[in-house]
């Protein structure tokens, strides 16, 4: 699929103010979500607005049958960052057992009930509103629904995405992959509309105990139970910070692999980067902080790790950080669909959001009653006996999805993130030494060519438990067509493999930024690599 150049981005992918912004990977959300900030709703209220419409018009990235984190500012120089892991966990009939007895060493990837867990979205939601919303919740997901029963044009991710499904799936998702034919084609999604129009009116009840929560346990056939459906799925849990880049970086708390993110940074910091991100020696410092702080992630990574233990224990890698020459140790890859989004509202509240279906579709997989397609984070357990990341009833698993939030003296310096599978603190790492080491404008760092580390085949395998030995020979750094023209060869001399990708390449992840500059005005970026994101400010 092409992709624009810089020359030909469209305005609408940055904006800048002293008011609201929204940033999301479609237009017609950030519409939804400025639409909210324009009637008097704050930066939480347009962040489940434009989730919602999301919900709708990008069911190939995420919907309310995924998951949701999200960071929340409420502003000013005193202000706190809240942090929400909506993520579901897995049901009653979840049994590592029965999958092994079956013949399987990992995670069922798609078609199998198995490897869903109870969605964490509505929860998510009904959350961040009871907490912080200003304006009725039916008045919030009012823009989506409405997208959802009068319809939307289909856009040529949802398309490209639903052709890569096989037969099976597109039986399963007939809803979308009947109307979703080609871009632009007329989509109507009755069954989310009026799961939108339910929760509005009747809460998380409407949604889990509805007629989405008894489709999901019938299909299930025993892996979920009434009880696993009334248990909310959303907690308010402490952030993870660090200080790096001049600037406090905050994330997720595993089961997030946010840490990550933090870790490579903190080994960024302390290594040295060079004064001009273009220099190749840039991009190969920052791959080996990546990798250092990634390797061992399917080991420690688990729900109720040690986050401020994980760093810690990276910190000591920093010696490991070969300034000049490749090594071998096994990095995380790239892939994976999910959406990011970010809004500010004028009073200086800011919401880090993103939600996710995991692998595309998900597990290619719907729930009967409302078509709505259902998620496969599930395939981040493990399927080792006594492995902290084992498959067992109500656990939460590994996740890669990690929003992320700076902050300074000031207050809230920025919100950011991106989709991209294993790859999302790779890209966020470079964001954020893009947006606060060098100073670069929001629009700048999130079109910037980029690097991810690739692996072999669906972004969220790059990590092997049980390798035997680092084998550096499976691992590429791909580059993006836009980067620097001396990067390929450089890091190939350095010791990488490398590979060169196209321009504005949608593999490389849809970022989105809002940045607050010490006079209070707003600059925001949506990722032109989205096709029809968009940035508005009020």
């Amino acid at each position: 699929m092409s992709n624009p150049s810089l020359t030909e981005i469209p305005p609408d992918f940055s904006a800048t103010g002293s008011g609201g912004v929204v940033a999301s990977a479609d237009a017609l959300a950030t519409a939804a979500g400025l639409a909210i900030l324009r009637r008097g709703g704050n930066a939480v209220d347009a962040a489940i607005a434009t989730n919602a419409a999301m919900a709708v018009v990008g069911p190939h990235l995420c919907g309310v049958g995924g998951d949701l984190l999200a960071l929340v500012h409420t502003g000013g120089a005193d202000g706190a960052v809240h942090c929400l892991n909506a993520s579901g966990r897995a049901g009653s009939g979840a049994s590592a057992d029965a999958l092994r007895a079956e013949g399987h060493s990992e995670m069922p990837f798609r078609h199998d009930i198995r490897t869903v867990t109870v969605p964490g979205c509505i929860d998510g939601w009904v959350a961040l509103h009871a907490r912080f919303g200003s304006l009725p919740l039916a008045d919030l997901l009012a823009p989506a629904a409405t997208l959802a029963a009068e319809g939307f044009r289909a856009s040529p991710l949802l398309t490209f995405s639903l052709r890569r499904a096989d037969d099976a799936a597109r039986r399963n998702l007939a809803v979308l992959a009947d109307q979703a034919t080609r871009a632009d084609a007329p989509v109507r999604l009755p069954g989310v509309a009026r799961t939108l129009t339910a929760v509005g009116a009747d809460g998380r009840a409407a949604f889990y105990e509805g007629e989405f929560g008894r489709g999901l346990i019938e299909l299930g056939r025993g892996w979920f139970t009434p009880g696993d459906l009334a248990t909310v799925q959303a907690e308010w849990v402490a952030p993870l910070s660090t200080e790096a880049f001049g600037v406090t970086l905050h994330t997720l708390p595993p089961n997030s692999q946010g840490y990550l993110t933090l870790a490579a940074a903190r080994l960024a910091t302390a290594v040295g980067l060079p004064g001009d991100p273009d220099d190749p020696q840039w991009a190969h410092v920052l791959v080996e902080c990546a990798k250092q702080a990634g390797f061992d992630r399917p080991d420690v990574l688990f729900d109720g790790a040690d986050g401020a233990a994980l760093l810690a224990a990276i910190d000591a890698r920093a010696s490991q950080v070969d300034r000049e020459r490749a090594s071998g140790v096994v990095p995380p890859g790239v892939d994976g669909d999910t959406t990011y989004l970010c809004t500010v509202d004028a009073g200086g509240m800011g919401v880090s959001l993103i939600q996710s279906n995991a692998s595309g579709l998900g597990s290619w997989l719907a729930e009967p009653n409302t078509g709505i397609n259902l998620h496969n984070r599930g395939l981040g357990f493990s399927l080792q006996p006594g492995h902290p990341a084992e498959l067992a009833p109500a656990k939460r698993p590994p996740h890669t999805l990690s929003p992320a939030l700076a902050t300074d003296p000031a207050g809230l310096r920025a919100v950011f993130g991106t989709m991209g599978g294993d790859a999302q603190p790779q890209i966020l790492l470079q964001l954020a030494a893009r947006l606060f080491h060098h100073g670069q404008t929001a629009i700048d760092a999130v079109a910037a060519g980029r690097w991810a580390l690739a692996g072999p085949a669906t972004g969220f395998d790059t990590w092997v438990p049980g390798a035997p030995a680092p084998d550096s020979s499976r691992i590429t750094v791909n580059i993006e067509g836009q980067a620097p023209d001396t990067w390929a060869a450089d890091l190939a001399a350095r010791g990488h493999r490398v590979a060169e990708l196209g321009r504005y390449d949608t593999g490389f992840g849809h970022a989105h930024a809002i940045v607050t500059s010490p006079d209070g005005t707003r600059h925001g970026a949506a990722d032109p690599r989205t096709l029809v994101g968009a940035c508005a400010a009020e």
